[in-house]
């Protein structure tokens, strides 16, 4: 891949351009399509994120991940700030020189990690400090920190710090914790300053509370950001409880910019989501499960370590054209997985990644022909079926 440019500091390097947009091509309903354009490259939407959480998306090469149809990736905060730290990225050249990706790269803020990973918390207005899960070491992370480390990495979409409840929650934990999160969102914003090229997102919290999702929204708005996330979904209220969230949510942030719901999610919850208007997704779980023998689809979870598939010589899906399908057996996959072979991981994961860019290429296709509602009742009747019958 070519190497991006970058100053001698590796934060912000001399972009060919300086603008930071989004625009909207069509819409079928709620769901939209079109294209964020950044200084590294242009972002189709709906796009969904792989997750490089440590600088590298497990078990893949950078330009595999390109090759699936990948637009952007994530890395995070605050694995980044803990191992090797941001100040070596920084005077290796950023982070896009440092894991050889020359496409954007949106950073989380580390907020959300710091609640489920760290230990010892101690949660005030400033911030957070915490001991680290790999050595204990202490830190503290702050909205000027986050800011901070995020530009020392020369991420191209930068997250607000913010704190987000698991759910369930009581109302008055929710409350105090999105009127935090907004106090926070004012100081990232000043921390982030004039940054050319480079985009700020605000993090829209409240939990299931529609008016406490409003007021957040509201907030926001006001601040000013350059795109808006949707937060504190997917930490265990379930399908049915997110979805009816997002009947409302993304409606209550602004229609000119892009929206972002993170840590989502399976096939199916992307589809909901962008079905309600969400532009942005990351999630683990394409290359977590393939690590662990879960291929998905477009017929349903595949699980590779079932004997079944052990003298089975079809492809995981003869549709498919990714590396795994065109070239291996089911047999193959389940031999090398049951040998705990690296190649099991590395293949699946390629697949995985692979069905879900297939997925949102296919949506924007859709949406901009206006069939995404028979695409949508397409899709799930595919699934509905199950996996192919053994031999």
């Amino acid at each position: 891949m070519t190497r991006p440019l970058s100053s001698a500091s590796g934060s912000d390097y001399e972009h060919p351009m300086t603008r930071f947009s989004f625009s909207l091509n069509a819409t079928d309903g709620k769901a939209r399509t079109g294209v964020i354009s950044t200084p590294r490259g242009e972002i189709r939407t709906p796009a969904f994120m792989p997750v490089g959480t440590a600088a590298t998306v497990k078990a893949m090469m950078p330009e595999s991940v390109a090759a699936t149809g990948a637009d952007i990736l994530l890395g995070n905060t605050y694995h980044l700030m803990l191992r090797p730290t941001a100040e070596r990225i920084d005077a290796l050249g950023g982070l896009h020189r440092f894991m050889n990706w020359d496409k954007p790269i949106l950073t989380d803020s580390g907020g959300f990690q710091v609640m489920s990973l760290a230990s010892l918390r101690k949660l005030t207005e400033d911030g957070v400090t915490f001991k680290s899960h790999i050595d204990g070491s202490k830190h503290m992370l702050s909205p000027e920190r986050s800011m901070e480390i995020q530009r020392l990495l020369g991420s191209d979409i930068v997250m607000c710090f913010d704190e987000c409840p698991a759910l369930p929650a009581d109302r008055r934990r929710i409350e105090e914790s999105m009127r935090l999160s907004m106090r926070w969102a004012q100081r990232s914003r000043d921390a982030f300053g004039d940054r050319p090229g480079y985009a700020l997102f605000g993090i829209q919290q409240g939990g299931l509370e529609e008016d406490l999702r409003a007021e957040s929204a509201a907030e926001l708005t006001k601040i000013g950001f350059e795109g808006y996330a949707i937060g504190g979904l997917a930490v265990g209220e379930g399908q049915e409880a997110m979805f009816g969230c997002l009947d409302y949510a993304p409606d209550q942030l602004p229609q000119d910019k892009p929206r972002y719901l993170m840590g989502v999610g399976k096939p199916d919850d992307i589809v909901g989501a962008v079905k309600r208007g969400v532009d942005m997704m990351d999630c683990v779980l394409p290359s977590r499960s393939g690590r662990t023998g879960q291929a998905f689809t477009r017929h349903g979870v595949v699980n590779i370590k079932n004997a079944r598939h052990a003298d089975d010589p079809r492809p995981l899906d003869e549709d498919c054209t990714c590396p795994a399908c065109r070239n291996y057996s089911r047999a193959y996959l389940h031999h090398v997985y049951r040998a705990q072979e690296m190649i099991s991981g590395m293949l699946l994961t390629w697949h995985n990644l692979h069905y879900y860019q297939e997925i949102m290429a296919s949506m924007r296709g859709a949406i901009a022909e206006g069939r995404f509602d028979a695409w949508e009742a397409e899709f799930h009747a595919g699934r509905a079926e199950g996996d192919i019958p053994p031999l």
